[in-house]
């Protein structure tokens, strides 16, 4: 008797495929999932790797375009959260999920699996027992029916006894007993048998293959709901990231490049006034300044004994010893690397750095007010109520504060004298007086370069060369690094670099010990005293420590000889004890008056 038709082991097989596709479906959210982070991890590297990096000057002048793109930096970082987020939901609300699931699944699939192996080898264990009672069953009823044959041939032979009659006739009984209880046992067996087929099939079997359906039916709804939720994880941070995305659109539409235009022109605008025209020279005429120093260098002993304003008196100061001047005042430099009055900067430039510190110490003058009053109240009410504190506690801490504020109203004052003048010294270059004396400092300076120039080359047809002012629009470093080029013009036996800081030039002065006219007879430079273009009072007390710069105190008189061409310094001329004496001293440090 066959018993496939039930179909029991292809429902098996088919669950156990079902079960292995879900598990299937949760590795995949798992590598998912997986993808996501890494996809989130490398989405903050990049913006880590692409972050700009963080300047005080780009905090005070920050591009449209700088900062929307730090805007989009950010949008980027939230849309790798979320991202994280995804990653996170799927974890905690599918893949586990799906797991658990997964886990009953099998479960429950084994437990009915069981259960209908059991009910399945009850009904062939009775199936068996049937068989073996028909076999007994068979084998009676031909034993009997051998039996009567015996029985009726016994009877039929005469030649037997009455007694071998009889033993056939009780072998007969026996053997149709025996095939009577066999018929009764296969009676029975076989109605158990057709009980227990009939239960089995009709319903012990049909409830373990529902529940397998069930069990199925939950593995496939299951699959439709996780699907679901996890296209409902996506849906929960989509609104966020629409809103990431809105604020890239806002970021780029935040851009202007009318603003970044006036960030770079307040930010690189100097100040500084564009140079004159550039005069024609006629060289079929001739030079009365050549003339004149030619004129100057016949009468130059004379001149020397009478006064010592025909010469420089040691040595003549070039912008090119500047260089020194920069490198020796180290304790001048601030934190940023700029002089502490801001000389060194553009004229635009160094009023915008003014002013800020100006406002700084103002509010670090206010926040040092509002400490002291502080302690002058809590001092009060200790002398008042000594219970409350000790009041000499107080004082201490009153004196340095009271110290900490002289200090900075000192520096506050100073630093608003500066502003004062970089805002008179604008207004001055920017008057047609102002402009004219410039021109004539600029000339000036040419024909002081020009003779050097002519005295070191004799070839050069007494053509003009530019001067160490430079043109006045240029950048501070500008003018540096073109005063430096032109001073190596101006030394005669080149002994003086940008770098050494020594730009100095030979003097013919009688008696001074620095050579004489045997040895250079070409090369002795005798120079008209370079008319002052104003004068100017000093404001505070300076020490000459480097090679160029001359020393004044404070309230002293000195006449202008060459205005400021950028550099923070002024080059004047002194009276002393030694005769006239030329030099440079910082421009913030004196007040300029120049002649119209």
């Amino acid at each position: 008797m066959r018993l496939d038709v039930d179909q029991f082991d292809n429902l098996a097989t088919h669950t156990q495929k079902g079960i292995d596709f879900f598990e299937r479906f949760g590795n995949f959210i798992r590598d998912r999932s997986a993808i996501e982070v890494e996809y989130a991890l490398k989405l903050r590297r990049l913006v880590k790797n692409y972050q700009p990096k963080k300047s005080k000057e780009d905090e005070e002048n920050e591009f449209s375009t700088l900062i929307a793109f730090k805007n989009v930096l950010k949008e980027v970082t939230d849309l790798a959260g979320q991202r994280e987020v995804v990653a996170e939901n799927l974890q905690t609300q599918v893949l586990q999920g799906i797991l658990l699931l997964s886990k009953n699944l099998r479960e429950e699939r084994k437990k009915s699996l069981n259960q209908g192996a059991l009910l399945t080898q009850s009904l062939h264990t009775q199936i068996g027992t049937l068989e073996r009672a028909k076999r007994s069953y068979e084998k009676a009823f031909r034993e009997a029916e051998k039996a009567l044959e015996g029985y009726q041939k016994a009877d039929a032979d005469f030649h037997l006894s009455r007694a071998d009659v009889e033993k056939q006739r009780v072998n007969m009984n026996i053997r149709n007993s025996q095939s009577e209880d066999a018929k009764s046992e296969y009676a029975n067996q076989l109605q158990i048998t057709n009980k227990l087929q009939q239960q089995h099939y009709q319903t012990a079997l049909p409830e373990v293959f529902n529940r397998l359906q069930e069990l199925d039916e939950k593995r496939t709804r299951g699959m439709k709901e996780f699907i679901k939720r996890s296209a409902d994880v996506e849906y929960e941070v989509s609104p966020i990231i629409a809103r990431c995305l809105e604020g890239m659109v806002k970021a780029a539409d935040s851009i202007n490049e009318k603003d970044d235009s006036m960030i770079v022109i307040e930010k690189y605008q100097s100040g500084f006034q564009p140079p004159g025209d550039i005069p024609f020279e006629d060289l079929s005429k001739p030079d009365p300044d050549a003339a004149n120093n030619s004129q100057t260098h016949n009468s130059s002993t004379g001149l020397n004994h009478m006064t010592g304003k025909g010469t420089t008196k040691d040595k003549l100061k070039k912008r090119v010893g500047i260089f020194g001047i920069f490198t020796g005042n180290k304790n001048n430099l601030s934190t940023d690397g700029l002089k502490e009055d801001f000389s060194d900067l553009p004229p635009t430039q160094r009023r915008k750095k003014l002013t800020a510190k100006v406002q700084e110490l103002q509010q670090k003058v206010a926040q040092e007010q509002a400490a002291s009053d502080g302690l002058m109240k809590m001092k009060g009410v200790y002398e008042a109520n000594s219970t409350l504190g000790d009041p000499r506690t107080v004082e201490e801490q009153l004196n340095e504060s009271i110290n900490r504020l002289d200090r900075l109203r000192i520096e506050l004052q100073r630093y608003q004298k500066l502003l004062d003048q970089a805002n008179s010294q604008t207004c001055n270059q920017h008057s047609p007086q102002a402009n004219r004396v410039i021109q004539n400092g600029q000339r000036a300076s040419r024909h002081s370069n020009g003779s050097s120039n002519h005295e070191n080359n004799h070839d050069d047809n007494g053509e003009d060369h530019p001067d160490d002012a430079g043109s006045l629009s240029r950048s501070a470093s500008e003018s540096s690094v073109q005063q430096a080029q032109n001073g190596l013009n101006i030394n005669n036996n080149g002994s003086a670099s940008p770098e050494s800081g020594l730009g100095t030039s030979h003097t013919s002065l009688p008696g001074s010990g620095q050579g004489s006219t045997n040895e250079q007879p070409l090369n002795d430079e005798y120079y008209d005293a370079d008319q002052p273009l104003g004068t100017c009072r000093a404001l505070y007390p300076f020490d000459a420590t480097s090679e160029g710069s001359i020393p004044m105190s404070e309230g002293e008189e000195l006449q202008v000889i060459e205005v400021d061409q950028g550099d923070g310094w002024t080059r004047v001329r002194r009276f002393s004890s030694k005769g006239w004496e030329e030099g440079f001293v910082p421009t913030s440090y004196i007040e300029c008056t120049l002649y119209a």
